[in-house]
């Protein structure tokens, strides 16, 4: 979607103009004229309407794009939505290289930014290892296995008296796994351990586990060579096996790990430095409409400042993968994006699942009525700049640009996932409200006033002003500065001030 095509009436949006259906922006009651159709029945607020006659078996076009097909004859004016719409999707299928490397300008270059009253050209930030900044300077307590959970969370809260910023990052895996399963615990427990937005780290083992700390030290140093300087210092161990009293020998551990944090202080840093997760979850039909372009917008300059923008939740880039293939830069990053799309479906496959299952109820309820309909609003949180980088599931983000991440849609398992590639901060948009936080600043922007108002201890940012007649570049203009001034420490998200920090592990092995 490009939002200069998307034509606003005062009730109802047509996002472009090849579409066969309109969105509405307010709740709107049958017998009302919206975007020059008489409404045959309700609709709600994000829901869809024909424009015209839509014939049975005929393409549903919203994007510009097909969200499915007509079950049944639709007249124009009636609701358009699950009882009357099915998906297109089918299992693993071919895909051409049609390169559009990015449509940010024309002939694949990149076009100048867009006119916009922001000049910040830094943020403030602290130092980290390998060339990485943190946003944050906290002290994070991780366990190696599930069995000590309930003594790392003692540690931290005990730890906060000390240092204000100490969490601890439960997780019920480390033991009884085998193979590339445990490997994946391993490998997103190092990245964390590593991560710049921890000022210090105590790894809290049980001693008896797979993922023991001997082994655990093994996979850091393969992982980050030459961490091992950091033992002791940054980085400390506590076995709770080992210790007479692991609580005593815990805070004199966390006390260390203080004064460590303690030493490091804020210093300007270019904006190239940024790395930004993007993510949605409890999404409504106006999230492609409001939320999703506005963080595509701020992702788009982001990446024209030499940053780095992570896009996940692969499962829900079905249906609109096409659009992402051909923004690729080369044809073996294509080769690249084709496999995660297609492992993934064979991921599927392989449980039983179809690949196509409809949305979440209350993605559902908010008016998306196919997984292509959530995916090709979803997918606009990239803007429109070209893939860099493909990026399985534990890797961590190297290519400066934007970066395609394999990981599935559950909110909290791709938010550890974004945290974990190397994200500092998380633009997570919702239609429908969360109140879940990563490790890291995790930004919710509403995509409608409505929820905005409702829940303001849960939402950063209100995108539904875009409906209300706010010019979009101002908008964008807002949430650009809003991300500098968390980057800077300057404000908190609100996962941040409500304590709201944890951490899930995606699993497909077996538990012996």
């Amino acid at each position: 979607m490009n939002t200069t095509n998307t034509t606003n009436t005062t009730n109802a949006t047509i996002i472009n103009e090849n579409d066969s259906v309109g969105v509405a922006l307010a709740d709107l009651a049958a017998g009302a004229q919206a975007a020059g159709v008489t409404l045959v029945d309700d609709i709600p607020q994000g829901h869809k309407f024909a424009r015209a006659d839509i014939r049975a078996g005929a393409h549903i076009i919203k994007y510009g794009n097909p969200i499915g097909s007509a079950t049944c004859d639709i007249p124009a004016g009636a609701h358009v939505h699950v009882h009357n719409v099915r998906t297109n999707l089918k299992d693993v299928i071919e895909y051409t290289y049609k390169p559009k490397p990015s449509i940010m300008g024309e002939g694949g270059e990149e076009a100048p930014p867009r006119a916009t009253r922001v000049t910040i050209d830094h943020f403030m930030g602290y130092a980290g290892e390998y060339g990485t900044i943190g946003t944050r300077n906290e002290i994070w307590v991780i366990p190696t296995v599930g069995c000590v959970n309930k003594t790392a969370e003692k540690l931290a809260e005990a730890g906060r008296r000390r240092y204000k910023e100490t969490y601890a990052f439960t997780h019920p895996y480390g033991c009884s796994q085998v193979g590339e399963d445990q490997e994946r615990t391993q490998n997103l427990l190092a990245n964390l351990v590593m991560h710049p937005n921890a000022g210090g780290v105590l790894i809290v083992g049980l001693g008896c586990e797979n993922n023991h700390v001997e082994e655990f030290k093994r996979v850091l140093a393969l992982r980050y060579k030459g961490c091992e300087k950091m033992f002791g210092g940054r980085v400390r161990f506590l076995v709770a096996q080992d210790s007479a009293d692991e609580f005593a020998e815990g805070e004199a551990l966390l006390d260390g790990l203080a004064a460590e944090a303690e030493r490091r202080s804020r210093i300007p840093f270019p904006l190239s430095k940024l790395c930004i997760g993007l993510k949605c979850g409890g999404s409504d039909g106006l999230s492609g409409i409001t939320a999703n372009p506005l963080v595509g917008a701020v992702s788009d300059r982001i990446v024209r400042n030499g940053g780095t923008t992570i896009l996940t939740e692969v499962p829900e880039m079905f249906g609109a993968e096409h659009i992402l293939m051909n923004r690729c830069e080369n044809e073996a990053l294509f080769g690249q994006t084709v496999a995660l799309i297609n492992d993934f479906k064979n991921y599927y496959i392989s449980h039983g699942q179809e690949i196509y299952e409809n949305p979440s109820p209350g993605n559902k309820d908010g008016g998306i009525s196919t997984l292509e309909d959530k995916s090709l609003g979803c997918t606009q949180k990239g803007g429109k700049s070209p893939v860099r980088a493909v990026l399985r599931y534990g890797d961590t983000a190297a290519a400066h640009g934007l970066n395609l991440l394999e990981a599935p849609g559950n909110d909290l398992i791709a938010i550890t996932a974004l945290t974990c590639a190397g994200a500092q901060i998380i633009l997570f948009t919702t239609g429908r409200g969360t109140p879940l936080g990563a490790p890291v600043p995790t930004l919710k922007i509403a995509s409608n006033t409505r929820l905005a108002s409702k829940k303001p201890g849960w939402i950063d940012f209100d995108a539904g002003r875009l409906v209300s007649g706010e010019a979009f570049d101002a908008l964008a203009d807002a949430l650009y500065s809003d991300v500098i001034a968390v980057a800077s420490g300057e404000a908190a998200a609100k996962n941040e001030a409500n304590g709201y920090r944890e951490i899930a592990l995606f699993k497909d092995g077996v538990i012996l």
